[in-house]
């Protein structure tokens, strides 16, 4: 397995409860709705982390007490892009942190021969350029989604990106990282490789049908 450890903008998550979470969200008899909550449980703890760097200015508050200078998030704040149609399901646990936050849509769909993406469907917040952008995406398989979703992004002006995955394989991790060096990526499992047919192995089974029960 390749070793990203040290790569300075790519963090793959240790804490416990989303390991937790994610193993049971791996049993194929975890059914749609705790799959669901699930989903949006460890999208609201990666997001905690992905989220700590967000610039903050200082503004007064009156206290019960006095008026005082206290921090809070600055500038157009946040956009949340969801790659349809998986990336709904982790939308409102980041949303739980950040109910002011903006959301978007980048529709792809994998080209069931060439595993290639292809778009059917891109609106984001304007103006997207003054915001922090935070792609989520429950699965990093071949990176091919998560690669041509940043490039929508960035045409249409997106400078500051993170993703954020719940399960990614090595191959789609390495070439988001090689495709977008710039940006920062967050990881819940990083597991062990892609299969022939592109799925991601031990994986999960297939992130958007779990979610919304299209099994």
């Amino acid at each position: 397995m390749a070793d990203f450890s040290n790569v300075e903008n790519i963090k793959i998550m240790t804490h416990p409860l989303i390991q937790h979470k994610i193993s049971r969200l791996r049993d194929k008899n975890c059914g749609t709705n705790e799959f669901r909550k699930l989903v949006g449980e460890i999208a609201m703890l990666e997001g905690f982390e992905a989220l700590s760097d967000l610039p903050l200015e200082d503004v007064e508050v009156e206290t019960p007490i006095e008026k005082c200078m206290t921090p809070m998030i600055s500038g157009k704040k946040l956009a949340i892009v969801p790659i349809l149609r998986a990336g709904l399901g982790m939308v409102d646990g980041v949303l739980s942190l950040v109910p002011t936050a903006k959301v978007g849509h980048v529709g792809l769909y994998r080209d069931p021969e060439t595993h290639e993406p292809q778009e059917y469907y891109c609106k984001l917040p304007d103006p997207i350029e003054q915001r922090t952008i935070v792609v989520v995406d429950p699965m990093l398989a071949t990176g091919g989604s998560g690669s041509a979703a940043v490039d929508f992004i960035k045409q249409h002006g997106g400078k500051k990106i993170k993703f954020m995955c719940i399960i990614a394989a090595p191959e789609g991790l390495e070439r988001l990282h090689k495709d977008h060096p710039d940006i920062q990526i967050y990881v819940g499992h990083l597991d062990r490789q892609l299969n022939e047919q592109a799925y991601i192995c031990p994986g999960l089974g297939d992130a958007g049908d779990r979610i919304f029960g299209t099994i």
